[in-house]
């Protein structure tokens, strides 16, 4: 675990560093900056407009006494597609995007839900429900 965390803060800011130099040196610093800035900023308002949308679908199915566990692992996935979009760079706006899209985020659910459920057998996970 310690390794995968390593490599995700020290070789996701060195690719995105490397891509941005790269990219500003076709097209110049200022057009980068605004890229990077423009892409951050809609897809902040998308994941936003996503995530009020997901918070709808949720509030829906509790008034009709049903459990939102889909609604609300895309609400967690939409989330983290926000924060990945706030973060500076084109790899991290590009993943962030995937997420958004609702046919990829779908993948991303089975993924998370299959990882959980390896977890909980593999007695990783730990429930309890107390009253």
């Amino acid at each position: 675990m310690f390794l995968k965390l390593f490599l995700a803060f020290t070789l996701v800011p060195f690719l995105e560093i490397y891509i941005l130099i790269k990219i500003g040196s076709y097209i110049g610093a200022f057009n980068t900056l605004m890229i990077v800035i423009l892409t951050g900023f809609l897809g902040a308002l998308l994941a936003r407009y996503q995530g009020l949308q997901t918070i709808f679908r949720v509030r829906e199915r509790l008034n009709r006494g049903e459990m939102p566990a889909s609604e609300m692992l895309d609400a967690l996935l939409i989330f983290l597609a926000g924060i990945v979009l706030l973060t500076p760079g084109f790899l991290t706006d590009i993943a962030g995007l995937i997420i958004l899209v609702p046919r990829t985020r779908f993948l991303f659910k089975v993924w998370v839900r299959r990882k959980l459920s390896q977890w909980i057998n593999q007695n990783r996970v730990n429930i309890s429900f107390y009253h």
